[in-house]
């Protein structure tokens, strides 16, 4: 499957199965559109009428340019088939009842009221708790017995608020690191907090124990403040930005994710960017809202061409940023064109209630965190492993060719049928499609192909000169 489009002045043809990305020239570009639905014949003349005003492309032009699209056809590089249907289940079931990662709800609390909080302000429409060291000991455990033969293991600590339940989690990554060499395991720990109670002894366990820590702060203060205000009402932005500040310096710019959320109050959410850029951030992720239908924070079709011109905006941004010496990382254009990920990733997807599960604080098993507190979606508990098997199987036959409206997307081994839990609250089913997120899904695979191909090209004329 070929998808064509234009973008930042590069005409670029992505070649879906194979992976290609080709920077083309206007002949080129008009070659391959014709490619499959005409003869060569009809090809060349309507080329050549086209160009005839044109004294730089002559007829023969034409016909080496279509020779040259032959060429990457036959090598693979172009119109390559989709061979990897018959791949998908049998790739999953390899690592059946291999887990790899636990999302540990360390609190279900929260010392913010954030009115768009999926989780209903940490609570996950239950009763506030917080998880005891004892089951995070169990949870750890468990872990280590279903990652088979693994040697890394990933645990992301998250709330609600973590920090609201701190020597707990110190307790758990100590617990971890007695055991790592005994078990032939390492973990891997992840923090995601929204600041209110970083001080130096976290800075120094984040900074000591923690691979990434990400931080919730959603750009401009008026924006921020909007939605994520504590229990009085008042807006938190002016106690957490120079706490995050603090942070960052600790950890040298490095290994963390600045996270913000954009809704219909900022489908202009490129100022929240620069904002966060302006306050000396470089590791940014921006991300739509998740929220029931009709919530006054929802993403409205009218917001739709705005979010598609800034993650365009944005591509030009990070262009220019690097022009100028001062680069900056944003998650959803993190793409590798040359090394991955492996054609496992791309048609099983993220492997939740698989490889990848989360856990209440009273031990409960769920696909992931936007499940948790949906009943019917609990897999079992950390002391007796899975028990609903049937729900697990939903999950693991959850793959990119499950979904019959990804058939004919050029992006589904990008996205690898996007998230189960979005598809699941837009659709009631985890194998639908939540077609808004693909909207922006797709626009934002455009906008970071075209990053790349700018980078790469640049990379060459640099070593030319």
């Amino acid at each position: 499957m070929i998808h064509q489009y234009q973008l930042g002045g590069y005409n670029i043809v992505l070649d879906s199965a194979s992976g290609g990305v080709h920077a083309v020239d206007e002949v080129a570009y008009d070659v391959i559109a014709l490619f499959e639905a005409h003869s060569k014949e009809e090809i060349l003349l309507s080329l050549e009428k086209k160009y005839a005003d044109r004294e730089d492309i002559s007829p023969r032009d034409i016909e080496e340019c279509y020779e040259q699209v032959l060429s990457l056809k036959e090598a693979g590089k172009l119109f390559a088939p989709d061979t990897f249907e018959g791949m998908a289940g049998h790739l999953k079931a390899k690592t059946s009842g291999v887990i790899k990662a636990l999302c540990l709800h360390i609190a279900h609390t929260c010392n913010l009221n954030c009115a768009y909080c999926f989780a209903s302000q940490g609570k996950y429409h239950g009763d506030r708790a917080v998880m005891s060291f004892e089951v995070g000991k169990r949870a750890l455990d468990f872990l280590v017995e279903n990652s088979g033969t693994r040697r890394n293991l990933e645990v992301d600590f998250f709330g609600g608020e973590p920090l609201m339940n701190f020597d707990v989690v110190k307790k758990l990554v100590a617990y971890a690191r007695s055991i790592e060499k005994e078990k032939g395991k390492n973990f891997r720990f992840t923090l995601t907090t929204n600041g209110l109670l970083i001080d130096d002894d976290v800075i120094n366990f984040a900074n000591r124990e923690c691979s990434n820590v990400v931080l919730s702060l959603d750009g401009r203060r008026e924006i921020h403040d909007r939605y994520r205000v504590d229990y009085a009402g008042k807006g938190s932005w002016e106690r957490i930005v120079p706490k995050f500040q603090k942070l960052v310096e600790a950890r040298e710019g490095k290994n963390y994710y600045m996270r913000g959320t954009f809704t219909h109050a900022n489908p202009d959410f490129l100022k929240d960017i620069q904002q966060m850029l302006d306050l000396g951030f470089t590791e940014l992720s921006m991300e739509p809202v998740v929220t029931s239908p009709g919530d006054p924070s929802e993403l409205t079709e009218e917001d739709l061409p705005v979010v598609l011109e800034q993650y365009e905006k944005l591509a030009e941004l990070m262009l220019e940023r690097d022009k100028a010496g001062k680069p900056f990382t944003f998650y959803h254009y993190m793409i590798d064109l040359t090394g991955g990920p492996c054609i496992y990733k791309r048609i099983s997807g993220c492997g939740s209630g698989t490889e990848y599960m989360a856990v209440t604080p009273w031990g409960d098993l769920y696909p992931c965190h936007q499940f948790v507190g949906e009943e019917k979606f609990k897999l079992g508990d950390i002391w007796n492993g899975v028990t609903n098997t049937e729900t697990q199987c939903e999950f693991a036959a959850c793959n990119v060719y499950a979904r019959p409206d990804c058939r004919d997307c050029w992006a589904k081994l990008y996205c690898s049928g996007g998230c189960a839990a979005n598809a699941y609250h837009s659709t009631g089913s985890v194998t639908g499609v939540y077609k808004y997120g693909c909207e922006l899904f797709r626009k934002r695979m455009e906008c970071a192909i075209m990053v790349q191909v700018a980078r790469t090209l640049q990379k060459k004329q640099d070593g030319a000169q």
